[in-house]
């Protein structure tokens, strides 16, 4: 049993990045025609491209319904970046619904949100993310979190069923040495020291920090299974804001280097259905989709398609006292037919599909 799992056959119904949107989660699942226990009257499959948590109002909601329906063999899932924040206890920008570290400077901007009620509501969501694969695949359809990058699918296929943060954990001590073992580790140190911002604080723009930059991506070199969760990135000319701290990387639009024939669906790049009036991950949002229309699939091929459509920064509007922004959006890309459904109810057609029929 490999962190590369196998997709059942038959129509499936993929969900992109929740983030704690409960209620649009259930919308969404109701106008897909599944019932509470997650049947489909034509048998068809959930599956979740992972971030089922962080920064929206009922992350724990989120998780238990998935938990119950994955163990009753009603969906599946991969597990994102954000599960592995929490599996290794690495306490983010947004996670303050888990981490009492966090909880209080989450509260200014993601609050009210709700927390595991208890010790063993804690454990059961740890113990969820900790049993979760990289990656599913199937001969006609690939689903991972960011980035089907071929290497590291195969070292994450030789990865046991389980050992999520163990091999995680293992790679960043990797990476971690040999950052110590050249000046990469001190120098970061030393822009510590020479900023007295921090770098969650968006009133204060840093200036370039290229230790900082340098030890993602270093990270990124050793690191299989943070490529397939985070994806492709590279240095960026300039800091910009996004997801709740400065950054000094950029992601890659790695799909335009894919050409294999089977398609792959996946989450984690905040993609828009309608043009946002405030970008949330700044001008990258442009470098990766500026040229691929909203609906529209992704590569050479035209067999990659990116089903986050940037739920995940509804908060925007709620602490704006605003009402529902079509910005952003929970949806599912529906296989084999390729249309979208969206939490609203709309269908939606996807366009430029290039892979086989």
């Amino acid at each position: 049993m490999s962190l590369i799992q196998t997709l059942p056959t038959g129509p499936l119904d993929i969900i992109g990045d929740i983030h704690g949107e409960y209620q649009a989660l259930q919308d969404l699942l109701g106008h897909l025609g599944y019932d509470a226990d997650g049947q489909h009257p034509q048998q068809r499959t959930l599956v979740f491209v992972g971030d089922f948590c962080d920064r929206g109002p009922d992350s724990p909601a989120v998780l238990a319904l998935a938990r119950r329906l994955i163990a009753n063999g009603r969906a599946l899932a991969v597990a994102g970046n954000h599960e592995i924040n929490l599996l290794r206890e690495d306490a983010k920008d947004g996670s303050g619904w888990f981490f009492d570290s966090r909880t209080e400077s989450d509260s200014a901007k993601y609050a009210p949100f709700a927390q595991p009620q208890g010790s063993a509501e804690r454990r059961a969501i740890a113990e969820f993310t900790a049993g979760l694969p990289v990656a599913l695949e199937r001969a006609d359809l690939r689903i991972v979190h960011a980035a089907w990058v071929e290497p590291q699918i195969t070292a994450a296929r030789a990865m046991p069923l389980g050992s999520l943060r163990t091999q995680y954990d293992h790679w960043e001590t990797v990476a971690e040495t040999q950052a110590q073992a050249s000046d990469l580790h001190a120098r970061r140190e030393a822009e510590d020291r020479g900023w007295p911002h921090s770098l969650e604080d968006a009133r204060y723009r840093p200036p370039f920090l290229p230790a900082h930059s340098e030890s993602e991506l270093n990270k990124a070199v050793f690191n299989p299974l943070k490529v397939l969760t985070t994806g492709l990135e590279r240095r960026c000319t300039e800091p910009f804001f996004a997801g709740g701290k400065w950054r000094f990387v950029e992601r890659m639009a790695w799909w335009n280097e894919y050409t294999d024939s089977q398609a792959v669906v996946i989450g984690h790049y905040w993609r828009r259905l309608h043009p946002p009036r405030v970008p949330v991950h700044g001008k990258q949002e442009e470098n990766l989709f500026g040229q691929t229309a909203p609906l529209a699939w992704h590569g050479p091929r035209g067999n990659v398609f990116c089903v986050d459509y940037s739920v995940g920064g509804r908060w925007v509007a709620r602490r704006a006292g605003e009402p529902h922004d079509e910005r952003f959006n929970l949806a599912a890309l529906r296989w084999p037919e390729r249309t979208l459904m969206f939490e609203d109810g709309k269908e939606m057609a996807t366009q430029e599909y290039g892979g086989p029929v």
